[in-house]
């Protein structure tokens, strides 16, 4: 099932949170607003059509953040997140479902979906990395304590291999040293839930491919 969904932020900074309605699947979460893509549909024709029809606003422009595989009990699901940039209305709950605006910085502690939550990271990453440390992530050896209360902790990693073992090791994104074709930057991508950073290309490719941004960290 191919679900596409929209990151809307408001004069705040803060983002907006949809709950599920009562007897639809996993009721009660938060989740980012969207939908499933219908055939013959764009990502961004189904993001715009989805955010129309259940909240009413319309979509001038958009990028793509993150896609995450994800396995629930009785489904599996590609979540393909984009950050909407602009947008014209008021955000209303057209199907009945609770909204709500949070702080980018609590979204963390919120009891948002699994397959919602590698996007949250995403969120709090810069779209380009230009070093090592800052006070929002650390490249390079494990960091103690719990997650939302620690910086995000990353790996640098020269394919799908070892983001493979960056994710078991329990990294919150990777950073790619080589340059990957096109092909590969998306296997990878589709491959690990992770917000990955592409090497050696612009960043509005690095967002077709599925990568969350690019980085510019020398090795």
């Amino acid at each position: 099932m191919h679900v596409v969904a929209g990151v809307l932020k408001n004069e705040r900074g803060r983002v907006l949170l949809a709950e599920r309605p009562a007897g639809r699947h996993l009721a009660g979460s938060w989740e980012f607003p969207g939908g499933k893509l219908e055939g013959g549909e764009t990502r961004l024709a189904a993001l715009e059509r989805e955010l129309d029809e259940e909240i009413g606003i319309s979509v001038d422009a958009a990028r793509p953040l993150i896609c995450v595989r994800y396995r629930y009990p009785d489904r599996e699901i590609l979540l393909d997140v984009w950050v909407v940039t602009r947008y014209r209305g008021a955000p209303v709950g057209l199907d009945g479902q609770r909204l709500r605006w949070c702080d980018l910085a609590a979204l963390a502690a919120e009891a948002i979906l699994p397959a919602d939550r590698p996007a949250v990271t995403a969120l709090r990453l810069p779209e380009r990395l230009t070093a090592l440390e800052t006070p929002i992530y650390r490249i390079g050896a494990p960091i103690a304590g719990p997650r939302d209360r620690r910086p995000l902790y990353g790996v640098l990693c020269d394919g799908l291999e070892d983001a493979r073992a960056a994710l078991g090791a329990g990294a919150d994104f990777v950073a790619l040293r080589p340059v990957l074709s096109a092909d590969a930057l998306s296997a990878l991508c589709a491959s690990i839930n992770l917000p990955v950073f592409a090497r050696g290309i612009a960043l509005a490719a690095a967002w077709s491919g599925g990568a969350a941004g690019i980085n510019e960290i020398v090795p």
